[in-house]
């Protein structure tokens, strides 16, 4: 029996949540995924869940489809120093350039520019702090995020997790 005390109570919870741990956090519990709580977006590249889940492996769909974080020098493309593009794993646009890869020290591939237009940006505000989260503009993969503390010439970082994208040895 819902009783005005529980109502107030869970109404307050929900803004309490909300405030703290922002919408997706919201979403979570309300039983929804993330992308259902937002404003959907179209892709010239758009699958259905089950094909995405045909198409990646385990963890790539978990970081490209539900914005997952891999743990830190967990992948090999953060030692990748050869000349070449890094591209989407989900649909292989290329994303960035080995010529603006550096290394951030902190255990993610990082670059300091994406190639023009194949990525989007968003405001992420999950753990409670907003971040700009970084996607594929081809088919709106989660690929990372971005921050302002990288080196010259931009000043931003684009720390990328490496299981959202491919290697392609070659001229960058």
């Amino acid at each position: 029996m819902t009783t005005r005390r529980r109502f107030l109570f869970s109404g307050g919870a929900v803004t309490a949540l909300a405030a703290l741990g922002g919408w997706r956090a919201l979403a979570s519990a309300l039983g929804l995924r993330a992308a259902d709580a937002a404003t959907p977006e179209t892709f010239a590249v758009m699958h259905s869940d089950a094909q995405w889940h045909r198409l990646l492996d385990p963890q790539q769909y978990a970081v490209l489809r539900e914005a997952a974080t891999e743990r830190p020098y967990s992948s090999p493309l953060n030692d990748e120093h050869r000349a070449g593009m890094f591209h989407c794993a989900g649909c292989r646009t290329p994303c960035f350039s080995s010529s603006t890869k550096f290394d951030s020290r902190t255990g993610w591939p990082s670059f300091w520019a994406p190639v023009a237009n194949a990525v989007g940006d968003r405001d992420d505000h999950s753990w409670g702090v907003t971040r700009t989260e970084i996607h594929c503009a081809r088919c709106g993969g989660h690929l990372g995020h971005r921050f302002s503390d990288g080196p010259a010439p931009t000043g931003l970082r684009y720390c990328m997790n490496g299981f959202a994208l491919g290697f392609t040895a070659g001229a960058a």
